[in-house]
């Protein structure tokens, strides 16, 4: 990498012919091949890796960051076959996952705090960073993981240096890092339900002076619930995605990395089946069998989700001795088009009228970052910088109501069949425009070599407006739908601070405590929903946080052990959140400053090397998320809900991870790995519905393979959620609950092998 980084910038001529040459030599495998590194010498003493991370945005030793950092590297995705964000909270015992059937209805949690809204004007309070370049929606970034070199989860407050949108923690991914040597990989999965993944790439120099990578992914799968209506099944998703990255040097100096990439995703989501319903719906879906278990449904429209998501971004780095500059550009769209059977039944009946959606979504983002950093060494070393963001989102909304005009004697089974029937509709139009500008800068003053000082601040100003206009062919609410509404227009403006302060010390050669108080800033929003009213024209104000965070980072026996702990208290002031209501008595949601809730807890890490061949890994957090001050919104009948808990936020939350490897002669080796992982009783409603609790339960995976380091081979059997438990990624609130089953809702198999040459 240092060579090329040397080499004397050269025309467009003479770096671009070359390089296509070069791509082309690379899929074709013409030129020098690399030659695969070879095994750890058996001598060699048993130490963990040094983890290196970009959490203070410059890249730095996980164990010298005062930041809570969980780590998971490209390589144990790949070996724990996690595809993709959901599929992470698994191994990172202080992140959470809400699906549900589209992906712009779902969202991350840190430490038991995130945002649930389909609203384009709320941001997310746990920010999802690729390369530098945020990703304004949250549910832009929840398709397949490609190219990956490492995912930090950045626990806590990070909105000194990450952005106002980061006041529950950050998923910083960051994809592979380019080099001159020439790599290719063709990686196929196959699993039972029919799934099957490809993927493949090519990377290394493509002339001197610029190299490149492209990575390809396909996947297929049928889905896990079963569609009796329309004799299918649903649940599953078709994708595939492209992501080309190529690095200029210019000069001696500077390098300019370009990024491009495209994803494309078409998947059989659903509301899904139903775990407890009203009489009336549960004949109408005879004969399922509705329970916790159930992963069956009957419903007349063809549920899915197609979404489109492409994005371009270049990085211009430059050192300059003293200083290093880095400027980001990126511009992101996410298109999302979704179909959903609201009823969840086939049949329109006097007591089931039918409502049926279709949303249409198109979000576009351009940013801007400016920072320089300080070279190292010096008694003040420091990050400073300008952000610009610009976000606009529209979206189309149409749902369709068939209701009874005039019935038919009632069925044996007490359902009322329609003699004529009632068709209406409403369609809503709106959208939202937002600016975000700000100044921020986080500094190190070094007063000895064993104290250190941190020192942070952001200051953000927030422009954001709103439109929303609402057709309906009822002159009255009808289920699920309110009546027409005007063309309405809003617009607000917010400033806010941010910040950190804290010291860090060394208490030993290979222990570093340190201690921070941070304040966090999270914008205003606009409930701009299909159902909007007048009562949603006034912004919500803006979520404000403040806490503490006492750390400890520590390598014991000559770099075998790695033990992280972090003990955290943190209150949220105006936590924005959506509350339960009702149109026509349809549930719906409503988007509130629910009051103050505050998290705290522990959390720890050990990460062991026990011999060479054997490595071990455990993590646990103790997360007491709770409101302690609720504002139940005009009009709204509310429980007594302080000290009850956050939604998707377990209290407790653990993982076990185990790996080992022995030699099989001739360069072979056969590999083992297992995992448990365990969580608490998990309440999803903000109104503490008795009917949206998941209870306590775990998991367990395995997985056996033999490999050829030498020669670059894998191939693995992997058996999931081997104890076959059945649970729930969420529970939609209602009376008639329904649940998102997630793909490893039952024990499954599958093999996956792995070439690289």
């Amino acid at each position: 990498m240092k060579a090329a980084r040397k080499t004397k910038s050269r025309s467009f001529k003479h770096h671009v012919v070359p390089a296509i040459a070069s791509m082309a030599a690379l899929a074709t495998g013409v030129g020098n091949a690399q030659q695969p590194q070879g095994a750890a010498k058996p001598d060699d003493p048993p130490q963990l890796e040094t983890i290196t991370v970009t959490a203070t945005k410059r890249a730095q030793p996980l164990q010298s960051v005062p930041v809570a950092v969980s780590v998971i590297s490209g390589e144990q995705l790949e070996q724990l076959n996690l595809n993709n964000v959901s599929t992470l909270t698994s191994q990172t015992p202080s992140l959470n996952f809400r699906a549900n059937a589209s992906n712009k209805d779902t969202s991350l949690f840190i430490r038991g705090v995130g945002t649930i809204s389909t609203s384009p004007g709320v941001e997310p309070t746990v920010s999802t960073v690729v390369d530098g370049v945020v990703y304004a929606r949250p549910g832009s970034a929840t398709l397949d993981l490609m190219d990956v070199e490492r995912i930090e989860v950045l626990r806590g407050p990070q909105g000194t240096l990450f952005g106002k949108n980061a006041s529950a923690g950050v998923l910083n991914i960051v994809t592979k890092r380019l080099t001159p040597e020439r790599e290719r990989f063709v990686d196929v999965s196959y699993y039972q339900g029919n799934e099957r993944r490809l993927r493949g790439g090519v990377a290394g120099e493509l002339t001197p002076g610029v190299l490149g990578s492209v990575s390809v992914l396909f996947g297929k799968y049928d889905g896990n619930v079963n569609n009796i209506f329309l004799g299918e099944d649903v649940n599953g998703y078709d994708r595939k995605g492209v992501r080309a990255k190529a690095e200029l040097a210019v000069g001696r100096d500077m390098t300019v990395t370009l990024i491009g990439d495209y994803a494309q995703a078409d998947d059989t989501g659903t509301r899904g089946p139903f775990v407890r319903a009203s009489a009336p719906i549960t004949a109408a879906l005879a004969p399922i069998a509705l329970g916790v278990e159930n992963r069956d449904i009957a419903t007349n429209v063809k549920e899915r989700v197609d979404d489109k998501n492409k994005g371009l971004s270049g990085q211009v780095d430059w050192n300059m001795g003293a200083f290093s500059l880095t400027s980001i550009t990126a511009w992101r769209q996410w298109n999302n088009i979704q179909f959903q059977d609201i009823d969840g039944t086939p049949v329109v009946y006097s007591q089931i009228a039918q409502l049926s959606d279709r949303g249409e979504l198109e979000s576009k983002s351009l940013s801007q970052e400016f920072r320089v950093a300080s070279a190292k060494g010096g008694f003040l070393d420091f990050v400073a910088g300008l952000y610009y963001m610009r976000t606009e989102t529209d979206e189309v909304y149409r749902r369709d109501v068939e209701r009874c005009n005039a019935i038919l004697p009632a069925l044996a089974n007490g359902l009322t069949p329609c003699a004529t029937r009632l068709n209406d509709n409403g369609v809503a139009t709106y959208g939202v425009e937002g600016k975000s500008m700000s100044v921020f800068g986080e500094s190190t003053l070094n007063f000895s070599k064993a104290l250190r000082g941190i020192l942070g601040l952001r200051y953000t100003r927030d422009e954001l407006s709103y439109y929303h206009s609402r057709v309906s062919t009822a002159a009255a609410a009808i289920p699920g739908v309110n009546p027409s509404r005007p063309y309405t227009t809003g617009s607000t403006t917010e400033t806010g601070v941010s910040g950190r302060v804290g010291p860090q010390f060394d208490l030993g050669k290979d222990v570093m405590a340190y201690v921070t108080y941070s304040q966090g800033y999270k914008g205003p929003a606009y409930n701009a929903f299909f159902n909007m009213t007048a009562t949603a024209d006034l912004a919500l104000d803006p979520e404000k946080s403040k806490g503490w965070e006492i750390g400890l980072k520590s390598m014991f026996a000559n770099n075998r052990v790695r033990v992280n702990v972090a003990v955290f208290d943190t209150d949220y002031r105006g936590y924005q959140a959506n509350y339960p209501d009702l149109v026509a008595g349809t549930v719906v949601t409503r988007f509130i400053n629910a009051g103050d809730v505050s998290t705290k807890g522990v959390e720890v890490e050990i990460d062991a090397k026990l011999t060479r061949q054997l490595t071990l890994f455990a993590s646990v957090a103790n997360t007491r998320a709770r409101v302690d001050r609720f504002n139940c919104p005009v009009g709204a009948t509310c429980p007594a809900l302080e000290g009850k808990p956050l939604p998707s936020a377990p209290d407790w939350k653990g993982v076990v991870r185990a790996n080992y490897w022995t030699e099989l002669g001739r360069g072979m080796r056969f590999e083992i790995g297992a995992d448990y992982s365990w969580q608490s009783e998990t309440q999803f409603d903000l109104s503490v519905s008795p009917n949206t609790i998941q209870p306590k339960y775990g998991i367990y995976n395995m997985s056996v393979g033999i490999s050829d380091p030498s020669r670059g081979w894998r191939v693995a059997l992997h058996g999931k959620n081997l104890g076959d438990k059945s649970y729930a990624a969420f529970l939609l609130p209602g009376a008639n609950t329904q649940r998102s089953v997630p793909r490893d809702n039952e024990r499954y198999f599958g093999i996956n092998a792995r070439y690289e040459f």
